[in-house]
């Protein structure tokens, strides 16, 4: 098996990490704020979690984009080539982009919680930003790859 397979495998994993505990911090901030419930440690470890199964997903695209990719490294030899074919562009540009943005909207929803000076502060500024951040995930996952490695 090819270093190319082992990473693309791993961020296959990774991706239902993220999709799982970020739909999970999102809707649990949501109902928090509207319910008016405590900031609980447990709210904190949801968005620990979500943000950091992002970075791990972050670094193994960025290796899989940078190097490991074929479609990305021939991508980069005929760029105007890439961008006039849209699974190319896809890879080389839409793809990173916008798991870009929700990398950096989940890690300020979760330091702006984390300041807020009230519970339902703290749920309200991680709903928001969670929600988009998992909006943008969710809308640019290759969904037409296997479900699971293999």
């Amino acid at each position: 098996m090819s270093a190319f397979n082992i990473v693309l495998a791993l961020h296959n994993i990774i991706r239902w990490i993220v999709v799982i505990g970020g739909l999970i911090a999102a809707l649990r901030a949501i109902y928090g704020w509207l319910a008016g419930r405590p900031w609980r440690a447990l709210d904190n470890q949801l968005g620990l979690l979500f943000t950091v199964s992002m970075d791990i997903q972050a670094l193994l695209g960025l290796l899989l984009y940078v190097v490991l990719s074929p479609i990305t490294t021939s991508s980069f030899s005929d760029i105007g080539g890439a961008m006039s074919d849209p699974g190319a562009r896809f890879y080389l540009v839409e793809h990173i982009a916008a798991m870009f943005v929700a990398l950096v909207l989940a890690h300020a929803g979760r330091s702006l919680a984390k300041r807020a000076k009230d519970d339902k502060g703290k749920h309200m500024r991680a709903a928001i930003f969670f929600t988009i951040a998992m909006l943008l995930v969710l809308a640019l996952i290759p969904w037409n790859r296997p479900l699971l490695p293999g």
